[in-house]
């Protein structure tokens, strides 16, 4: 995705966030760290654009509620949550940049149940590219990409990466054989 790829996908899903809500009351946004935040604050962003409303952004560090805890680092970066709004009651829009597993949003959720009970919470993902692990779907959606689990989706954001854009990168794949 281009730039301008990413641009017009975000505010395509800002629009069906607010016409699935019937509106933007009780609406809240939580990017997921460290992608995910930005996202969120873009469509926010969209909705102040085109409702008029200031939409409350938070951010979400799963950090501490992955199942893959042990196998991603002996010292896990931890990125933090900042949450500054009552989710009780609220639809809450986890935003986060891929969907592939359903492992993060899982994740994502347990960790949302332990800052209070929002009426709903619904997912909107820049690029879905398949494979889920979990029974887990996005209700938004930028781009849908087939890939391979040899493929990696890299996502470039102006805010994390000082530009933006999708690529797909082939990972080399691992071989296992005797030692000879």
């Amino acid at each position: 995705m281009t730039a301008d790829e990413i641009r017009r996908a975000t505010v395509r899903i800002s629009h069906e966030v607010v016409e699935k809500q019937a509106g933007t009351e009780g609406l809240a946004l939580i990017g997921i760290q460290r992608r995910g935040v930005p996202l969120a604050r873009r469509i926010a962003g969209a909705i102040r654009d085109h409702e008029g409303v200031e939409l409350p952004v938070g951010a979400l560090d799963i950090t501490f509620y992955r199942d893959d805890l042990s196998l991603v680092a002996q010292q896990p970066l931890v990125k933090g949550t900042d949450l500054p709004f009552d989710l009780n009651g609220r639809t809450v829009v986890l935003v986060d940049d891929v969907l592939y597993t359903g492992r993060t949003i899982r994740a994502a959720m347990d960790a949302l149940v332990d800052f209070g009970r929002p009426h709903a919470i619904r997912l909107a993902v820049l690029v879905d590219r398949g494979h889920r692990e979990l029974p887990i779907r996005a209700d938004h959606v930028g781009k849908n990409v087939p890939t391979s689990r040899e493929e990696v989706v890299r996502v470039h954001l102006a805010e994390v990466d000082d530009e933006d854009g999708v690529d797909i990168e082939r990972t080399e794949p691992v071989l296992v054989g005797r030692a000879g």
